[in-house]
């Protein structure tokens, strides 16, 4: 619960910052009572409520839709919503820690967190805040394995939680949304029936208990005796029922569960205080749609600044294109006469490289006309050599004719060589035609 400043602390200023609407849930034994408020200066008002029968048993996501619907059909789907745990799964512990700040406190508490629970080595969420303007803190403690549980249970049925807390804290806050209870304190008593034996839960305050909140097995009037002794109550104050203290809602609607009721007046309007909320931060769901403000007044900046740069954008590509046009049309003529002078500098380097091959390929055919010399030997001659890029066809008279074919496919120069003709006898040999692929890519 938050801290109230002595600004807020003026019934008046408080019932005229009574705006807001909420969702409290409450654990009831094997269901979920909801409550959805709305607070305004003059009343509040019960908008609806429903039971969420075996959430334990059934699928999340099966009473998950119950509420969406519930919440859905009343136009709440953006609140976050307040579970009060079941209060045997919270302890609560009443110090006094006179001279300590608010600053200190925090370090305070921790150095006897040990001794404030009994769940020994297991791990454990708390939450604490100061009970009005007193040296007295009011400590809640939970396992956190417990905690997670509920965070991931809800998360699964899509339900969005601002924060856990227990009955006593959610009564504390909605107490005090217009004013504070008399300074001579008060006793309530409510029966919880669900379980395999009824219990009794205790709310209280006081001026030695600002907040008293326990569970008993005992008969309502002896819980409500013994906890009237520990809080030095005075000896004619009368037990009431949870309802008959919180603010009634307008209407002849009446909520079925305190706790839930409790829960949804403190969610309605957290500006004026806020239950201890044993949910991780991390995990805390706000309702707020005022929070999207700032978002919204950044985003509508960050759009002018965008149309802006964009327009400022194309204003200099703009100019700078008319730039490079302008220095285009200067440096034109150069162009075209470079460009000339690379068609130009183009040609003559065809040219060359045409006479370079014509030479090359004489060569070339002077290398083949010698090497075809050393193969036929006298008296074998010649008649006829014809040379393309591709191929040699020789036509000559040899008395080895039929030894050139096998020297042929030898010389590196030739390949596939082949008689294009059957061999003949000649004067002085057999006559042949042969054929040869040239290799190397000779010209």
């Amino acid at each position: 619960m938050a801290a109230v400043t002595p600004l807020l602390e003026s019934p008046a200023l408080r019932r005229a910052l009574r705006f807001g609407t909420g969702v409290g849930i409450a654990v009831e034994g094997g269901a979920l009572e909801v409550c959805l408020a709305r607070v305004r200066p003059a009343a509040v008002h019960l908008l609806g409520q429903i039971r969420i029968e075996g959430f334990r048993e059934r699928p999340a996501s099966e009473w998950g839709r119950e509420y969406a619907a519930f919440v859905e059909s009343h136009q709440a789907s953006h609140l976050a919503a307040w579970l009060v745990l079941p209060r045997h799964e919270v302890v609560v512990r009443h110090l006094r820690l006179p001279g300590v700040s608010d600053t200190d406190a925090p370090a305070a508490i921790a150095f006897q967190m040990d001794s404030l629970h009994p769940f020994g080595g297991e791990e454990v969420v708390h939450d604490f805040q100061r009970a009005g303007r007193t040296a007295s803190f009011t400590v809640a403690v939970a396992e956190r394995r417990i905690i997670d549980s509920y965070a991931a249970l809800f998360a699964e049925a899509g339900i969005r939680l601002a924060g856990l807390t227990f009955s006593g804290s959610a009564v504390f806050v909605s107490l005090r949304l217009s004013a504070a209870p008399s300074p001579a304190g008060l006793l309530a008593v409510r029966v919880l029936g669900d379980g395999p034996e009824p219990l009794t839960e205790i709310y209280g305050e006081s001026p030695s208990w600002p907040l008293f909140s326990a569970v008993s097995d005992a008969p309502p009037e002896r819980a409500a005796a013994l906890a009237a002794a520990e809080m030095r109550l005075e000896a004619d104050a009368r037990p009431c029922g949870w309802l008959e203290i919180l603010p009634p809602p307008a209407g002849p609607a009446q909520p079925q569960s305190p706790a839930a009721w409790a829960a949804a007046l403190a969610a309605a309007c957290p500006h004026l205080g806020q239950p201890l909320n044993l949910l991780p931060p991390a995990l805390r769901a706000s309702s707020s749609r005022m929070q999207y403000l700032p978002t919204a007044a950044l985003a509508g900046v960050l759009l002018l600044l965008g149309g802006a740069l964009a327009a400022e954008s194309a204003w200099a590509d703009r100019q700078y294109r008319k730039a490079l046009e302008a220095e285009a049309a200067r440096l034109a003529p150069a162009a075209r006469r470079v460009e000339q002078l690379d068609r130009e500098l183009a040609a003559a380097v065809q040219r060359i490289e045409l006479l370079n091959a014509f030479r090359s390929r004489t060569r070339a055919h002077l290398d083949i006309l010698l090497e075809l010399t050393r193969m036929i030997e006298p008296p074998g001659m010649l008649l006829s050599v014809q040379i393309t890029p591709d191929q040699v066809l020789l036509w000559g008279e040899s008395d080895r004719a039929d030894e050139l074919l096998k020297k042929l496919e030898e010389s590196p120069r030739f390949a596939g060589a082949e008689f294009t003709a059957p061999l003949t006898r000649g004067q002085s040999g057999d006559i042949f035609r042969i054929r040869a692929r040239r290799e190397g890519g000779a010209p």
